[in-house]
């Protein structure tokens, strides 16, 4: 078997599975890695022992070492470490392909201590939900390696792949200003609807979006949406932490960012509204644990001129 079929994957979370079921549907042999691996229970171990193909390494130089391509797909706080301890086991001239969700600074970082130790770096954007079209979603490639490795990649299985630039930053820069449209639109959705479904108002609320934007079934998109902030909550607020860099090194106050980042952790407390299907009964369970909090009749009004100030 040759190097570019036998590949390491490092995490095994919500992207990791996908990926390792659909290279081994493309007769690729792959060994995988996550540091949850030793917790009993966790979302990673319990996929490598639902995966009967799959190799489960003992640790990361296992995973990567005598592999010709790496795939890194780790949350994104766990890039620049993935990277680093990756690094000391990558046999040279290895691809090593981050599709991590972080800062174009984060993914130089890393670039810099894959290619001090001799591995090739390719930077990837996936710029689309990963589910519907699995390893075929759109993924936009970065860097001097890049357009080596789309043939590689797009034989794997990668047929949505593309080179977005030959140098490393443009396509994750691409991602996070993505990011802060998508995920703060499951925030923005999250924080309206509940707040209009205690008031009663949801239907109202929703009612009037049809017109300002023509999405179809609006109840439909902000059940999803909001649904993702509870199942992958923790993972969207570590990617919108990059989002506030991205946007601070460009040079702006990322306000927005930063509440995204907040929204989206006190969502992923409330993951077992997921099980309600109909928007109002899922909005209903966050609010069972969510008690008002009703101004203080000593709380002073403010007047229509002090608010706009």
């Amino acid at each position: 078997m040759t190097q570019e079929l036998r590949i390491g994957l490092i995490g095994l979370g919500e992207v990791g599975r996908v990926l390792a079921e659909d290279l081994h549907r493309e007769g690729v042999e792959v060994c995988a890695w996550d540091r949850l691996f030793p917790v009993a229970g966790s979302a990673p171990r319990c996929a490598a022992e639902e995966l009967p193909f799959l190799r489960a390494a003992t640790g990361m130089a296992e995973a990567v070492r005598s592999r010709g391509i790496v795939v890194s797909a780790v949350t994104a706080g766990e890039c620049q470490a993935a990277a680093a301890e990756a690094a000391q086991a990558l046999t040279p001239g290895s691809y090593y392909f981050d599709l991590n969700s972080v800062s174009p600074r984060t993914k130089l970082e890393a670039a810099h201590t894959v290619e001090a130790a001799g591995g090739r770096y390719v930077e990837g954007a996936v710029m689309s939900p990963i589910a519907p079209q699995r390893i075929a979603s759109p993924i936009w490639l970065g860097g001097p390696h890049a357009a080596d490795f789309l043939a590689h990649a797009q034989s794997l299985g990668f047929t949505g792949a593309r080179v977005y630039s030959g140098s490393i930053g443009g396509a994750s820069a691409a991602k996070m200003c993505r990011s802060v449209i998508i995920k703060g639109m499951e925030a923005l959705l999250a924080e309206s609807l509940l707040a209009a479904r205690r008031y009663g108002v949801e239907d109202a609320v929703l009612g009037s979006l049809k017109d300002l934007f023509p999405v179809g079934d609006w109840r439909k998109l902000a059940r999803y949406m909001i649904a993702r902030s509870l199942q992958h909550g923790r993972r969207r607020a570590e990617e919108m932490r990059e989002a506030v860099r991205t946007v601070a090194e460009a040079g702006f106050e990322p306000w927005m960012s930063r509440g995204c980042v907040e929204r989206q952790e006190w969502a992923a407390e409330h993951a077992e509204a997921l099980s309600h299907e109909p928007l109002t009964d899922m909005l209903d369970s966050v609010l069972a644990r969510t008690p008002a909090q009703p101004p203080s009749p000593d709380t002073p009004r403010r007047s229509p001129e002090e608010a706009r100030r």
